[in-house]
């Protein structure tokens, strides 16, 4: 029987497993667009959450999935990989349904229904897996960081806990365990647990890269630097690189050295990280994103488009796709996903930004006229002025003051034609809120 394998490495930080996320907690600073008439090309910040569960490409030794519910498991899979989440849904639950005796269906599906924002029903089928395999460690951790991402986390860290208590020796509970544990700010109980992990198993990726993590969430970034480079880069031929492709890794590194300016390290790691993990939508956004910052959103488009087709639900991801669409003149594809942004996620204010970026440099919407584009404009850089976080810098004012000359000219009749619709792309993150 085969190993189990992934798209990508392991469960590994929180998130709502289906949206996009930073690593970096709800405190990480956000840099908003300084200055510039026509909003300035500004870093993207995601929703600050973390990485994401991946499926099991395969059934692992605990399973012993075979005939029609592996031919459907493995339809299932296809499905994921070509991002179709309710083709993946359909496929691992007739597997479910054809061998209830396998954990491995159970946990792929909570993995996409969590993807699919029905959180109930993938805890429910973590929990089946794990009922079936108790000691099926994936699922364990899969609900536990479930329950954790709907803000449950003492009773994740109670559940953890327990199960830590009858698999002492497993290195990847315990791993799971410092997850909770960082998340809920108690650092120095990450890093015990963590390192537990590491005495159970000195070649642990998963364990050092909670490590890292926690140190970046305690915003030790030298620390967080060091333990990445342990991992991807090793200390000469004494002490090689760890896992040099990990895919979490990579994407934190990419996190930390973009938010450093290191660009080119930044995107050559979220490059790696996306391959890797090509279901991994934080990844995939903030690589989207980057390449939008330098002015190319032909190639951000299909990274995007991954990162909404593996996120949903996500707002962030819908969001810097409206940005892209925007970029690319497709006022009405962009507006579509600035309204799924808004749809999903009410408070987040950059949604108005953006939305008066494109009414006020669009040549035209369909179905606008030319005075309510630009009246919609000033109506959404209001909207966003009034949900802003305190201390913000940014344009709006600049921005304001040009849609209202804009909007003095039509009503004289002396306007000039309207802008070609590549004002550059807007910054974001959760400060807008």
């Amino acid at each position: 029987m085969k190993k189990l394998a992934f798209v990508g490495l392991s469960l590994l930080l929180l998130g709502t497993v289906g949206g996009s996320a930073a690593c970096g907690g709800d405190d990480k600073p956000i840099n908003y667009p300084q200055g510039g008439g026509d909003g300035g090309a500004g870093g993207v910040a995601t929703d600050n959450k973390g990485g994401q569960v991946g499926v099991v490409a395969s059934p692992d030794d605990k399973s012993e999935l075979s005939g029609a519910a592996l031919a459907s498991y493995n339809q299932g899979f296809q499905a994921w990989m070509n991002g179709d989440l309710q083709g993946a849904k359909k496929y691992f639950k007739e597997a479910a349904e054809k061998d209830n005796k396998s954990p491995a269906p159970q946990y792929s599906l909570g993995v996409v229904l969590e993807r699919l924002g029905d959180s109930a029903g993938a805890q429910q089928a973590f929990r089946a897996a794990f009922t079936v395999k108790p000691d099926y460690e994936l699922a364990i951790g899969a609900y536990a960081l479930s329950l954790a991402g709907k803000g449950a986390l003492s009773e994740a860290d109670t559940f953890l806990t327990d199960k830590k208590a009858k698999f002492p020796n497993s290195a990847r509970i315990s791993t799971y365990l410092a997850e909770i544990k960082s998340l809920a700010g108690d650092h120095g109980g990450a890093q015990q647990l963590a390192q537990d992990a590491l005495r159970m198993n000195p070649d642990y990726k998963d364990a050092m890269v909670a490590i890292a993590r926690d140190h970046y969430r305690a915003r030790k970034m030298e620390l967080a630097r060091y333990a990445l480079q342990a991992i991807i880069d090793g200390f000469g031929d004494s002490s090689p690189a760890r896992d040099k492709e990990n895919a979490e890794a990579n994407l934190l590194r990419g996190l930390i050295e973009r938010e450093y300016g290191r660009r080119s390290v930044a995107f050559g790691a979220l490059e790696v990280a996306s391959r890797r993990r090509p279901d991994l939508v934080e990844a995939l956004v903030q690589l989207g994103s980057m390449r939008l910052e330098a002015g190319n959103a032909t190639e951000a488009q299909p990274v995007l488009e991954s990162a909404v087709k593996y996120g949903p639900n996500s707002a962030i991801a819908h969001l810097n796709m409206g940005d892209c669409y925007r970029l690319l003149g497709r006022a009405a594809d962009a507006r579509k996903e600035f309204d799924t942004a808004l749809s999903l996620d009410s408070s987040l204010g950059l949604v108005h930004y953006d939305m008066g970026l494109l009414y006020l440099f669009a040549p035209n919407i369909p179905g606008t006229s030319a005075n309510d584009q630009v009246q919609t404009a000033i109506s959404e850089f209001e909207k966003y002025k009034t949900m802003r976080a305190k201390g913000v810098s940014d344009d709006v004012d600049d921005l304001l003051a040009r849609a209202k000359t804009k909007q003095a000219e039509l009503k004289g009749g002396t306007a000039a034609p309207a802008a070609t619709g590549t004002a550059p792309a807007a910054a974001k993150g959760d400060g807008g809120k």
